[in-house]
């Protein structure tokens, strides 16, 4: 009879292990958002502002009739605080959409509930589940602290101690690593919520030193002149809070929602490790 030779396959990794992705993305140069920003700011200003149409004859250099022209009044400052503006909503929208992705697919609560349920019941594999069904910050850092522990718990060669410190650095490594993706471009808004302020205030200031200069000019004070100077003062105040209000409501907002990923990532490292240390 002839031998039967057998074939073995090459086993192939289980589809569970794959890694979970935070994929929170973001834009990564800041700098072209804020160049494109003042060029769309500038060209708003010089060609819709300073049309002729909000003008006494058509001339921007004449009293305005309307409320663009009055901003248009405002001065060389204006854009420049536009363009702060259009920042702080394009990076605000940017961040919303990429903390979206970085929540997950589910509620962060009910899955820190059903994540430390799993763990209580010493079922790894079903919290492994859960966070490849919720994926995101969180869902990654959990995981791949679990991962650790299941490596841990295979060791025959550590000291309970050793392991327990190494899914302890597991978890901060891992949390080190998403917490730049989270935060990328909140500098920026933190930023805009003084330099917003401080331009706005600097075109105030212009603009009264350009009220004073028509009163003191000699003979009856410029009246065109001294409405010039007091509306650069206004508008840029105006311009340079609304900015600066915008920008501390998007960080604090922001600020808040890393805070709450932080903390579950907190809470169920805590899970992990006092779950390994109890039944090891």
């Amino acid at each position: 009879m002839a031998e039967q030779t057998t074939i073995q396959k090459p086993q192939q990794k289980p589809a569970g292990n794959k890694a979970v992705s935070s994929n929170v993305g973001g834009v990564k140069n800041a700098f072209i958002v804020i160049l494109i920003c003042l060029i769309i700011a500038e060209l708003f200003f010089h060609l819709y502002l300073g049309h002729g149409s909000h003008f006494k004859d058509g001339n921007n250099a004449n009293a305005p009739l309307d409320l663009f022209g009055t901003i248009y009044k405002g001065g060389f400052i204006v854009p420049i605080l536009q363009c702060l503006f259009l920042t702080v909503i394009v990076l605000s929208v940017e961040r919303w959409i990429a903390l979206a992705k970085a929540k997950g697919s589910g509620n962060i609560t009910k899955f820190v509930e059903s994540v430390k349920a799993a763990l209580a019941a010493r079922d790894i594999n079903k919290a492994e589940d859960l966070c490849r069904k919720q994926k995101g910050t969180v869902g990654a850092v959990v995981f791949a602290t679990l991962q650790k522990y299941k490596e841990m718990d295979a060791d025959t060669t550590l000291q309970k101690e050793q392991k327990l410190t190494s899914i302890q650095q597991t978890l901060e490594e891992a949390t080190a690593l998403e917490m730049p993706s989270l935060q990328q471009n909140l500098p920026i808004l933190a930023t805009l919520t003084t330099l917003g302020t401080l331009i706005g205030l600097l075109g105030t200031v212009i603009g009264m030193i350009k009220s004073f200069q028509a009163l003191s000019a000699s003979g009856a004070p410029d009246s065109t002149e001294l409405s010039t100077g007091i509306s650069e003062a206004l508008i840029n105040t105006a311009f340079g809070i609304l900015t600066a209000a915008l920008a501390l409501i998007g960080y604090n907002y922001f600020t808040g929602k890393i805070d709450n990923m932080t903390y579950a990532i907190d809470e169920l490292g805590f899970s992990i490790v006092s779950t390994f240390a109890a039944t090891h």
